[in-house]
């Protein structure tokens, strides 16, 4: 009965993207860009800001590997003339080296071809999706933001999305973690029982680079090792809306 209440009191929560904007995406701190070209910091570089070495200087220019950058937000405290955030959760790419901000020369080109690939490969997939999550080394903070797809806010089940407890049914792999050494076998019988098709997304900076934890004796420095990639989320932890914004890429619901 209390939920019977609820209901009525708060109303539909559900967001309405993509539909429609949502406020709380939108001001979401999404990623960290460069505002200035000063390499220098007390004598020190400002990569050496970075604790997951995602800050570089290209030719005098600051970049920002959104794929490495855990969000932690130091490089914005002490240097907010040179970093600031970009609020947003539309993050999601379809190459590792659009996550580069600004982007690096000839990306548009490449993720343009890309895209048309995608397109072609998931037409057929736009209505009725199937998921299936895989931890490949994941601290379990992704865990839970994936989880809240499921929660009444997001509802990804409203737009046809369906998470499956066998690759056998799947239509996306949705990985999350480091690539773990163990993991290497497990991935790769799940990329083999998953009908085609297939898209794969590397959801984390985790499963981008391999975050903190990467390079070491126990990981591969990212899932990109041990399978090919089509879409990348960046973020420690992703977004929900983040997450959702990457699986409607790469179904070919959000064409940019």
């Amino acid at each position: 009965m209390p939920w019977v209440l609820r209901g009525l009191r708060d109303g539909v929560v559900t967001t309405s993207y993509p539909r429609r904007a949502d406020p709380y995406a939108d001001g979401f701190p999404g990623t960290v860009k460069p505002l200035g070209h000063d390499p220098i910091l007390d004598g020190r570089t400002v990569e050496d800001l970075c604790p997951t070495g995602a800050i570089r200087t290209d030719g005098g220019m600051l970049r920002v590997d959104s794929g490495r950058c855990i969000l932690c937000g130091r490089c914005v405290v002490q240097r907010p003339d040179l970093f600031g955030w970009t609020p947003g959760s539309e993050t999601a790419r379809l190459t590792r080296d659009a996550l580069v901000v600004p982007e690096l020369p000839d990306t548009d080109d490449a993720v343009e071809q890309l895209r048309a690939e995608l397109a072609a490969r998931t037409r057929m997939l736009r209505r009725s999706v199937h998921v299936r999550h895989v931890d490949a080394g994941s601290d379990g903070s992704e865990e839970w933001e994936v989880l809240a797809l499921l929660n009444p806010v997001y509802d990804v089940h409203r737009l046809g999305i369906f998470f499956t407890a066998s690759p056998r049914h799947a239509d996306v792999l949705l990985v999350t973690g480091a690539g773990s050494h163990g993991m290497t076998e497990p991935l790769r019988r799940t990329l083999e029982a998953t009908p085609r098709p297939v898209v794969v997304i590397a959801a984390g900076v985790d499963a981008a680079s391999g975050g903190l934890v990467a390079p070491g004796y126990a990981v591969a420095g990212g899932i990109a090792t041990l399978l090919d990639v089509d879409v990348w989320v960046p973020g420690a932890p992703p977004s929900p809306f983040s997450l959702l914004h990457a699986l409607l890429l790469a179904t070919g619901r959000i064409q940019r």
